[in-house]
């Protein structure tokens, strides 16, 4: 007789979600086809005044990824060719491209290898010897806010922009200054997965200065203030207002569940610390993640670091229990940015963070009794 299936641990599950808000939604949503608001209806004003209370930022502009709105938040403050914008290896891969995009040059600084964040010693390095650059991109990787105690001083002393990758970011906030509003203009993805999320691709930008919102909200319509009317060339990358209607309902919630997000990470943390785990990676222990006292980190993910991290994996997957590695090839050495001219070795700590980080499951919903199971599957392994 075969054994009974493990019941899966997945590494998000959406359908819980959808449990809480599924019947509020639907019924936003049919308010909208009813209406036949499609393209950047009222909604899409309401998600965007709602925002700016949430950031407490004058000018937030939905758009249609966060891949957008990076680029949005950079052409919208006049970043483009002959610029050069600095920022981290260790990011999704629109981090970089949104730069090439915008007509700029991205220039890379190696991270922080505790917060996975911006280093700022690595980035005055590189602002020293690059002295094109004009923006500089911190990434609030994994939910938690960049130095910006260290990076704003070095900005200004070099006279830069600040432009905020908040993509996985949403509610997090540095000395009680929320994420968005932070630098000179921001980026959000509502891509799915992230804490604040639609039921498809969207995005949205905020800005400290409503003229560069303005700006952003022709730019995401070909360049057009007045119907028909071109002032320059942009883009087409509206909010649709299905995906703001979403995005308004569950707007009311992302308080409590980065809450709750919190909630599991003090909880793995925990077991994962009673379980004698916690190490070094030299000794082949886990590493756990850290959380600055100076920010709010919302955990969009809680990543360990492990030597043996991709058998780890596959155990973890053996027993029904999932896992992600975010990212397993820094940008530098991306097939498609080679022509940027680095190589490896450049930049050592992203480099050991693609080898060894590996995201465990976390959102919400996540019972203890699952989280127990997915640290018990941890010890086995190491035991083993």
């Amino acid at each position: 007789m075969s054994e009974t299936p493990l019941p899966v641990i997945p590494m998000l599950d959406l359908a819980r979600q959808y449990a809480t808000v599924g019947d509020a939604i639907s019924r936003a949503v049919a308010d909208v086809c009813a209406g036949g608001r499609f393209i950047l209806g009222r909604e899409v004003t309401e998600l965007e005044r709602a925002v700016e209370a949430e950031t407490t930022t004058p000018a937030a502009v939905g758009c249609a990824s966060g891949t957008d709105a990076l680029w949005l938040a950079m052409a919208a403050c006049g970043i483009g060719p002959g610029d050069a914008v600095l920022t981290t290896p260790f990011s999704f891969f629109a981090t970089v491209s949104s730069i090439l995009r915008a007509g700029a040059r991205p220039v890379l600084a190696d991270i922080d290898p505790a917060s996975y964040n911006l280093c700022p010693a690595a980035t005055a390095d590189a602002l020293a010897a690059n002295p094109d650059v004009r923006a500089v991109m911190p990434v609030h990787l994994y939910g938690q806010c960049a130095d910006w105690d260290a990076l704003a001083p070095l900005a200004q002393r070099h006279d830069l922009l600040l432009i905020e990758d908040a993509a996985q970011a949403f509610g997090a906030t540095w000395r009680g200054v929320p994420a968005g509003a932070l630098g000179h203009a921001a980026a959000f993805s509502f891509y799915p997965t992230k804490n604040l999320s639609a039921w498809g691709d969207a995005g949205l930008s905020t800005f400290r200065d409503p003229a560069h919102g303005e700006r952003a909200r022709a730019l995401r319509a070909h360049g057009m203030r007045q119907r028909y009317f071109h002032d320059e060339v942009g883009w087409n990358s509206r909010l649709d207002t299905v995906q703001a209607a979403v995005l308004l309902v569950k707007l009311k919630y992302v308080q409590q569940w980065n809450e709750d997000r919190a909630r599991v990470a003090a909880l793995y943390t925990s077991l994962l610390t009673e379980a004698g785990l916690v190490g070094t990676v030299a000794d082949g222990g886990i590493v756990l993640p850290t959380a600055d006292p100076r920010g709010t980190h919302v955990w969009h993910q809680y990543v360990i670091r492990t030597p043996r991290r991709d058998d780890l994996r596959a155990h973890l997957a053996s027993q029904n229990i999932g896992s992600e590695v975010y990212y397993p090839v820094p940008l530098h050495l991306q097939a498609a940015l080679q022509h940027l001219g680095y190589r490896e070795g450049d930049f050592p700590e992203s480099e050991r963070a693609a080898r060894e980080v590996l995201a465990l499951p976390i959102y919400p919903e996540l019972r203890p009794d699952e989280q127990e199971r997915v640290v018990a599957a941890i010890v086995a392994f190491l035991n083993g």
